[in-house]
């Protein structure tokens, strides 16, 4: 007991562990939850029993796809690592509290770096350790270091996710870092993504994915040398997994010793404000616009603009339709003009039911404009058009594809229409059944209201079928 003695690092990090489970679903959501993982559980089981007598060797194929997956989970780990270390930095207020505390800054930092870690390993580990534990103990012992190498990968991600956000913070200071951190982190979410298409093979029917899977099997990497470490600590070797452990035990506790004062120096910057302009005194007409419309536009325009959280989701899906351009850069089949139809308009119509909640439903003064002496359907034209404007260049994008490289004008006509009219009915519904709530909940996922959730989904669904319907029918 004398390990978790408050104030120590044990008693942090269960502390740490704690708030970061604490986060997770409630209510009818969190017994849903437990009710798949049970299922899901069940079927590892079920595929353990028909495991239990097979042999199941490490070939090259094996380790090349082992390499894919820790490349691919170690990406979007750091990506969750750089969110995490923001919201340690600049959204929770508890750093006040434990610096005022006798406690070392080293403890700090390293029970963060836990509950970092703990928070972004959760996912993964219920995905894959129900189905590598079962197999694991009915036969195949080995696969017991799968669990090892989420654990690396953990500590890896977290370390170096901290990392990116401190240096950010203290180059750029705490309002720019915020803004770069999650453009950082939507890139480097989507990085595998993209590098994945800028290797197609010349063989139409090779995916670009199955072109660099080929390549990596026949080069070696993930069976031979260093590439194929993490493929043998999947299976059970000692030597490899030992090596997982050490480096990623090494990086977690070097970010505790090495960055400790910059951890404490982008706590302190983030305390303060995070504007860097100063107030000069003098009235500024640019603020100022003419008439209810202009004012109430340019009010939601400044806000989104500078929104990072908002930045990050943009951005974020502007690296995922690159993949979707790239294809049709270079040819596809029949149904591939068609798809692209759908996924402009399904992009585009979601967008706009964000940003719609965004504007409508995430004021931060509903008050003061209940009590202005202006109509409110006036201000919520103005707020609607705002957020339709913002998502107007995506509704462009795959259009403009469709009309130049896939040749195909009256195409990308049609797609051009439904889009409009699917987003602006998606920003209607936000209009009218939208829940209210705040802005930070635009971030965790829990915008907007059920209701109207699943009928913008509908809708979105609904244009982008009959858009991707109507390419195809309308032909080349």
């Amino acid at each position: 007991m004398a390990a978790l003695a408050p104030g120590s690092f044990a008693w942090l990090a269960r502390h740490e562990l704690r708030l970061a489970w604490r986060g997770r679903s409630k209510g009818w959501a969190a017994w849903l939850g437990l009710a798949l993982g049970g299922l899901w559980l069940a079927g590892g089981c079920f595929i353990a029993w028909g495991l239990m007598d097979v042999p199941i060797p490490f070939t090259a194929w094996v380790g090349t796809g082992v390499l894919a997956a820790v490349v691919v989970m170690l990406s979007f780990m750091t990506t969750q690592a750089i969110l995490g270390s923001q919201q340690t930095l600049y959204e929770r207020r508890d750093l006040d509290l434990m610096f005022t505390a006798p406690i070392d800054g080293r403890t700090v930092l390293l029970a963060k770096l836990v509950g970092i870690a703990g928070a972004i390993v959760t996912v993964y580990a219920l995905l894959i350790l129900p189905l590598a534990v079962p197999v694991a103990v009915l036969g195949h012992p080995g696969l017991l270091g799968v669990a090892g190498v989420l654990a690396a990968l953990a500590m890896t991600a977290s370390a170096v996710g901290i990392a990116i956000t401190l240096v950010l913070a203290k180059l750029a200071g705490p309002r720019a870092a915020r803004t770069v951190g999650q453009v950082s982190a939507a890139m480097l979410g989507g990085a595998i993504f993209l590098i994945s298409q800028l290797n197609r093979g010349q063989h139409g029917r090779e995916s670009s994915i199955e072109r660099t899977f080929r390549e990596f099997h026949e080069r070696g990497l993930g069976y031979i040398g260093w590439s194929g470490i993490p493929g043998h600590a999947a299976f059970g070797d000692v030597l490899s997994l030992t090596v997982m452990l050490v480096v990623g035990i090494g990086l977690f506790a070097g970010a505790g010793l090495v960055l400790r004062r910059l951890f404490l120096s982008g706590y302190q910057d983030a305390t303060m404000t995070l504007s860097r302009s100063k107030p000069t005194g003098k009235a500024t007409a640019r603020l100022f616009h003419a008439g209810l419309f202009r004012s109430v536009l340019a009010k939601e325009w400044r806000l989104l603009a500078r929104d990072p959280a908002l930045l990050f989701q943009m951005v974020l899906r502007l690296v995922y339709m690159a993949p979707i351009v790239l294809g049709a850069m270079q040819g596809g089949g029949k149904l591939f003009a068609p798809s692209l139809a759908f996924a402009s308009v399904l992009v585009a119509t979601q967008l706009a039911g964000s940003l719609a909640w965004l504007t409508v439903s995430a004021e931060d003064a509903p008050d003061l404009i209940t009590v202005a002496p202006v109509h409110k359907e006036s201000v919520d034209t103005a707020k609607l058009t705002a957020a339709l404007l913002m998502a107007a260049p995506f509704a462009v994008i795959i259009p403009a594809i469709l009309a130049t490289v896939a040749h195909r004008p009256l195409g990308a006509l049609v797609t051009m229409v439904l889009t409009a009219i699917g987003g602006a009915l998606a920003g209607f519904i936000e209009l009218k059944l939208g829940k209210p709530g705040q802005r930070a909940a635009f971030a965790k996922r829990r915008q907007g209201g059920f209701v109207s959730g699943i009928v913008g989904i509908l809708v979105a669904f609904l244009f982008g079928g009959t858009a991707g319907l109507a390419v195809y029918l309308i032909g080349g």
